[in-house]
């Protein structure tokens, strides 16, 4: 276990084994910094201010990034961001999809999904919604790594854009989208879900009853404003208990696949007469009124009336979103989730309440609550060197976005071909849309056992992910990269890995090694990297021997210069200041 960082902590040997990730995720959450208190109105004056910024708003930092919001401030920024279109994830699916039937017509590939993922999070210019979009897949997950949901990736990629455009409008209209998602009824099981029949004992599903309350709007214990549970004498007040569950359960009945008319066939997907809605795992769930419960649906204090012969899906749909909608553990719980994704992992009670003021302020509004996580005061100044419960692991998935981005990644292919990255020891142990569970790939409240983090009481969710096995292999992974000079599948016909980073220009600066890493600080840090940091990545570059040019050698020292740039990009981003996002 290592101490608490400081800016003076010796790190040559960690990086230089490439294997010192294990401190930092068993350790502490900030690296060093400074900086004064700041305001929601502060201009962004430094590189390093805007790249912090970036990292939290965007999937990396592009030079063109930087001077951009530099010039415009960060609240205009993201007032830009909001107004931009979603970039559309099924659109590039489809043609995707398209072009490898046509060479293929038996062809089945699920991997388009992930392809679509990258493609997006480094070249989409609606960065914010992009990022965002992937901050909620957290929360309202759904994974393909469940052959339900798996097998309809065009799905999928709706329930993308879903989230990239309702996820930054009214918290009540996004969940009414997610509930009817055809992905997500298949996923948690309320597709297809019957009312109850006494005959035969059958009750209907609770699976997405008890998750839409669990996950994905009031959580388990009833929470003041600043994310605190409240309390009767010592013990957290539980939100619900089985009866609301079961009585939720009668709202998600009567729901299925859009199709050409109301016969039993519809409901169940079998063949019909009137052929499928083609669009029918796009388009919201309709109601079937014969398969809904009419009983009386009593839940979390709400009672809606028995509906006797004329069952209606719908109006006890939307008395359900209202009472869920409405409660006021949304606001803490969905902002304070939302912090950790994009800012914080362990945000403190006075930011949570600030941005359940917001949530309240604004009737709801994603895109208001979204503003004020990332102007809030504790969003904006950088930490100090020991306010360790500031800051987060950057997880596997943003860290190679990041890498991409901000080096100019492009595709030889144009289909941004990165497929499954799920593997820890050869890959990134985490890939997008996979999560291993509606529980996603971590838990917000997770504490992390036997650290220094776990031993402060510090919420850490990333490192639920990391372990041995996962640093190493990151580690690994990201020294292929490097030496490939790209990632992902090489395409028939293809020498090179398809998606390539923008470094071939770059060689040259490896002629002077502390010029090379004052640009590497420049592009990953904003110029911020610690001094000690800097020395030392500079001394490990310095010991690549480059060769004077000879009329023999010039492919040799091109080499050794290709490696110098390699090694200091590494060296920095397996570092403990750069792994963890401040």
């Amino acid at each position: 276990m290592r101490p608490v960082p400081s800016c003076s902590r010796p790190t040559a040997r960690r990086l230089a084994a490439g294997l010192a990730l294990v401190g930092v995720l068993l350790g502490s959450l900030t690296g060093c910094g400074g900086g004064s208190s700041g305001s929601t109105e502060a201009p962004i004056t430094s590189d390093a201010e805007a790249v912090r910024f970036l990292d939290q708003a965007t999937f990396g930092a592009t030079e063109a990034d930087i001077a951009h919001v530099r010039r415009i401030g960060a609240g205009a920024w993201i007032d830009e961001q909001l107004a931009m279109p979603a970039t559309s994830a099924r659109a590039f699916w489809q043609g995707l999809h398209a072009a490898n039937l046509a060479l293929d017509p038996t062809a089945v590939s699920r991997s388009e999904v992930q392809f679509t993922f990258w493609r997006n999070a480094v070249t989409a210019p609606d960065q914010l919604r992009q990022r965002v979009a992937w901050a909620l897949s957290q929360i309202f997950v759904v994974s393909a790594a469940d052959s339900n949901v798996g097998e309809q990736p065009r799905g999928v990629m709706a329930y993308h854009d879903l989230l990239a455009t309702a996820g930054l409008g009214s918290y009540r209209e996004l969940l009414r989208q997610v509930t009817l998602s055809p992905v997500m009824g298949a996923y948690l099981s309320h597709l297809r879900n019957q009312k109850d029949d006494p005959a035969t004992g059958r009750v209907p599903d609770e699976n997405y009853a008890r998750e839409v309350m669990q996950l994905f709007s009031i959580g388990l214990v009833e929470l003041n404003p600043d994310g605190s549970p409240r309390r009767n004498g010592s013990a957290a007040i539980e939100t619900y208990g089985a009866a609301d569950v079961s009585g939720l359960a009668r709202v998600f009945t009567g729901w299925s696949l859009a199709c050409g008319d109301q016969a039993n066939a519809c409901f169940f997907g079998w063949s019909t007469a009137n052929a499928p809605d083609p669009d029918r795992w796009i388009q919201p769930m309709t109601p079937y009124a014969r398969f809904h419960s009419s009983a009386e649906k009593t839940f979390l204090g709400l009672s809606v009336a028995d509906q006797g012969s004329n069952p209606d899906p719908s109006a006890s749909l939307n008395r359900a979103l209202d009472r869920l909608a409405g409660h006021p553990n949304v606001a803490p719980f969905i902002g304070r989730q939302l912090i950790q994704r994009l800012v914080t992992s362990h945000p403190s009670p006075a930011y949570v309440a600030r941005v359940s003021g917001a949530f309240h302020a604004s009737g709801g509004h994603l895109g208001a609550v979204v503003k004020a996580v990332l102007l809030d005061p504790e969003a904006r100044r950088a930490p100090a060197a020991d306010e360790v419960e500031r800051g987060r692991l950057r997880e596997p998935v943003l860290r190679l976005a990041r890498l991409l981005r901000t080096f100019g990644a492009r595709s030889v292919s144009g289909a941004w071909r990165i497929g499954n990255t799920d593997d820890p020891a050869t890959s990134l142990g985490q890939s997008p849309w996979r999560s291993p569970s509606v529980f996603n790939f971590y838990r917000p409240g997770y504490v992390p056992p036997n650290s220094r983090a776990g031993a402060r009481g510090l919420t850490v969710p990333e490192m639920q992910i990391s372990h041995e096995t996962s640093v190493a292999g990151y580690a690994n992974h990201l020294r292929s990269v490097l030496q490939n000079n790209g990632v992902g599948d090489v395409p028939a016909g293809q020498t090179l890995r398809d998606v390539q980073l923008g470094l071939e220009t770059e060689v040259g600066r490896a002629e002077q090694p502390s010029a090379l890493v004052g640009w590497v600080d420049t592009r990953l840090f904003g110029g911020a990297m610690p001094a000690e940091l800097r020395e030392e990545i500079v001394a490990a570059v310095a010991s690549v021997n480059v060769p004077a040019l000879t009329a023999t050698n010039a492919d040799a020292r091109q080499n050794a210069l290709r490696n110098r740039l390699r090694l200091a990009i590494y060296l920095a981003m397996v570092s403990p200041e750069w792994l963890v996002q401040a």
